[in-house]
């Protein structure tokens, strides 16, 4: 076997590699011998056509098959003595003019390799470390919302007013023209939640039961709603209910709703403010990860094979799909085509980072110990009703451990570039920091 390696880009390269005829014909041979044995030719017995008859019915094949294997076997042998790292899957191509007789075969590879990545100074690099408090005044905040998320609302005797659930008909018009979607009965929504355009809030807001009126309002320029953006309608509404909320009071009931079997409530507190840190924690860690990984791909300029980039765009673009089909959309996403520039970005930036965390991982070995996997997931399994239970799910299969494995190394890669850049510490609110998600 005769190998040249050709660079024709900076990642790209094509390996040119020549295999002697006479080794294929011996294997092109032997395989024809064994094919002979079970071969069915018609006017002959399985197994008892002559070998030039076997030959010319299955010899085309067998000696494409060779070929194929061949072809495959020697690359792999020719990679490797080379000692070649290749980014995604080669293409293989004949040489002009050669065909697979004479005394040799010429074919070619065209592929990408790896490029080097070389991580650059982090200690240029500042990075917002966000921190988070969570007192006794944020596990009430977080209570304040749970008991919201559990409103009862009751009917009232009285005007509407804001945080009533009103119940109307309506029927609005342009010009005196119904228009698509102007009209609705029996329609329900809570009074200063912005569900409804406020200047028709305004006009439900202080109507009584069986009340009708009608109210004018001006769809924004900007409205979703292109048929009646920037136009003048009028609402004829009628009031046919209003419910005010009561909020369940923090008893043992409450308590019990919560998952508390036996309604303590200071057992509820505790249990609140767990899940509450757990997640503050966690999303103050996907912000500090989000700034270290942008101050990897500030420093580390890269090549990207294109390869990497295509495969990575039809894994988003597959995800996508998957996603609208969970969603409802229907089994016709399954080959929907959708634009690659949508991906392109997102793949760029995953392969980058894929490529600079491997070298950085494998610089300053910082691969996911056992005990570190095993810590992590006692944290997460704490969150469940049988923390053991959750553990051992874990630990009945290795593959399984290639999750938390995966995320307790990109923890530290973060501690090592955090060891690494300027760090500054800024306190968010509660309110912020859970709000976005």
């Amino acid at each position: 076997m005769q190998v040249q390696l050709e660079t024709l880009g900076a990642l790209e390269r094509r390996l040119n590699i020549t295999l002697p005829m006479a080794d294929i014909d011996a294997q092109v041979a032997q395989r024809l011998q064994r094919v002979a044995r079970t071969a069915k030719v018609q006017g002959f017995r399985p197994g008892k056509a002559p070998l030039k008859i076997v030959e010319q019915n299955y010899g085309a094949q067998v000696r494409e098959d060779v070929l194929g294997e061949e072809v495959q076997k020697s690359f792999a042998k020719a990679i490797q003595e080379q000692k070649i790292d290749i980014a995604g899957y080669p293409r293989f191509e004949p040489f002009d003019n050669q065909t697979a007789t004479g005394e040799s075969f010429t074919f070619s590879a065209v592929f990408e390799v790896y490029p080097e990545v070389t991580v650059g100074d982090l200690s240029g690099q500042e990075i917002a470390k966000a921190t988070c408090d969570v007192t006794e005044a944020e596990i009430d905040k977080t209570i304040d919302i749970l008991r919201k998320q559990r409103t009862r609302f009751n009917h009232a005797e009285r005007a509407a007013q804001a945080g009533d659930r009103v119940t109307i008909d309506f029927k609005g018009t342009i010009d005196g023209e119904a228009f698509a979607g102007g009209s609705a009965d029996n329609y329900s929504f809570v009074l200063g939640e912005g569900q409804m355009l406020p200047e028709f809030e305004t006009g439900v807001t202080g109507m009584s039961e069986g009340e009708t009126k009608d109210v004018p309002l001006n769809f924004p320029e900007d409205y979703h709603g292109k048929d009646v953006a920037g136009k003048q309608a009028v609402f004829a509404i009628t009031l046919k209910n209003v419910a005010e909320p009561q909020l369940p009071e923090v008893d043992a009931d409450f308590a019990k709703n919560l998952g508390v079997a036996d309604g303590d409530v200071a057992k509820m507190r505790d249990e609140i403010s767990k899940n509450v840190t757990r997640e503050a924690k966690r999303r103050l860690q996907a912000r500090v990860k989000e700034g270290v990984m942008q101050a990897l791909l500030d420093v580390t300029p890269i090549e990207l094979p294109k390869s990497l980039i295509d495969m990575e765009i039809g894994r988003l673009m597959q995800q996508a799909r998957e996603d609208m089909m969970q969603r409802g959309y229907g089994a016709q996403m399954k080959d929907m085509p959708l634009p690659r520039e949508l991906f392109e970005e997102q793949a760029k930036r995953r392969v980058s980072l894929g490529l600079i965390l491997a070298e950085v991982v494998e610089k300053h070995s910082l691969s996911a110990t056992p005990e570190q996997v095993k810590a992590f997931i006692t944290e997460q399994a704490e969150s469940y009703e049988n923390p053991q239970e959750v553990i051992d799910w874990y630990y009945a299969s290795p593959e399984r451990l290639d999750g938390p494995a995966s995320v307790v190394l990109e923890d530290n890669v973060v501690a090592f570039v955090l060891s690494q850049a300027k760090v500054n510490e800024q306190a968010v609110p509660f309110e912020e920091l859970m709000g976005n998600n």
